[in-house]
């Protein structure tokens, strides 16, 4: 699946005020209504994973421009908005309500009459994204927000965001399902932040393709034999590697790899030696295949084979209303109540007479 960006925000508390929340929610609902109405549910989930376009829709709806709150209050904003009988829904959410996806997902994909096979394919994308994105791109981000959209037709989207404890940024990653081609080979094709990290390992990145192969010959030989390649019968592993990577040169010593496997680690290649794995993608998804294992193989591919990973940070937005705090000027309830009833109004036309505008849509394509 082709993930479509990352958006880096600043961490910012507090939470939306009710008088703002329940105006956003109203506006969400004619926006979402009218885009589907206009361009069909598929559009609607594209527009979504894309990061520039969903940044564009919080500033409108009235969010922090550039606020991690940009994303989660987005999120619940149009996870209250959307009506079943759309044919669109999001699951999931911050925190502990990320924990409720897939039950989300297995509940309304029966009130959308979705196939057994189609809902674990919505759960498998779900998981999946969740976990690329905390271990195949090692950027010192952890998520703590997941929102899962998806169709009727089985179409899906995610946004999702990691919190970096130590600068205190957030960094937000879409996914779109409208182009399959795998969860671990697909470049970002849009990236929009202020921060810019070093030595970031990206193990979905083009250049990381020999890599990936590598490191799934090494767990399909035997993960016993990786034992040699690593220091110490402790094997913790304590030096800055990260410089050895960034300038393509090894130390003369032997290597120690930044990464402590312990016993829970090695039975965790154990069991991915016995699963035998079909492709990088399998390798990710089985269980305990955390972001330290995946590491460990990417370096110990690179000392042997000379084969180099991405380190390069895969990084490549409008205001309507007004910000929750003021700025860029404060939110004026009479134009958001405003924009809130024209887009009433539009839609209400296009319910009421339907023919007239299929009439007039004609006439467009005719002039064009």
């Amino acid at each position: 699946m082709r993930r479509t960006g990352i958006v880096n925000l600043p961490l910012h508390g507090g939470k939306a005020p009710r008088w703002l929340f329940s105006r956003m929610v109203k506006l969400a609902t004619g926006i979402t209504l009218f885009l589907i109405e206009e361009f069909g549910k598929e559009e609607f989930i594209r527009r979504i994973s894309d990061p520039y376009w969903f940044q564009a829709l919080s500033c409108v709806l009235g969010f922090d421009w550039h606020s991690s709150g940009t994303t989660t209050t987005t999120c619940g904003a149009l996870k209250s908005a959307i009506p079943p009988e759309s044919g669109i829904t999001v699951t999931g959410g911050k925190g502990r309500f990320s924990k409720k996806t897939l039950s989300e997902i297995e509940m309304i994909g029966d009130i959308f009459s979705l196939s057994t096979q189609k809902i674990e394919e919505l759960k498998y994308a779900s998981k999946l994204s969740a976990k690329v994105d905390n271990n195949c791109i090692q950027d010192e981000y952890q998520l703590y927000h997941h929102s899962f959209f998806f169709t009727e037709e089985g179409d899906w989207a995610v946004v999702q965001q990691g919190l970096n404890s130590s600068n205190r940024y957030a960094r937000r990653y879409h996914w779109s399902s409208g182009i399959i081609i795998s969860f671990v080979n697909e470049p970002h094709t849009g990236i929009a932040c202020d921060k810019v990290e070093k030595h970031v390992l990206d193990l979905t990145a083009k250049q990381s393709s020999e890599t990936q192969q590598i490191s799934l010959d090494l767990i399909k030989d035997n993960p016993k034999h990786l034992q040699k390649y690593l220091h110490s019968s402790e094997q913790r592993l304590i030096t800055d590697y990260s410089n050895a990577v960034e300038t393509y040169t090894l130390p003369s010593r032997h290597p120690i790899l930044p990464i402590d496997l312990n016993r829970k680690d090695w039975e965790v290649l154990q069991t991915a030696y016995n699963i035998q794995p079909k492709n990088y993608e399998e390798l990710v998804a089985i269980r305990g295949m955390g972001a330290k294992k995946l590491r460990a193989l990417a370096l110990i591919s690179d000392l042997i084979f000379g084969t180099k990973a991405s380190w390069k940070d895969p990084v490549k937005y409008s205001f309507a209303h007004g910000g929750k705090d003021g700025y860029p000027f404060p939110v004026d309830k009479e134009v958001y109540d405003h924009s809130i009833q024209t887009l009433k109004d539009a839609i209400d036309n296009i319910a009421n007479d339907k023919e007239k505008y299929s009439a007039v849509k004609r006439l467009e394509s005719f002039l064009k």
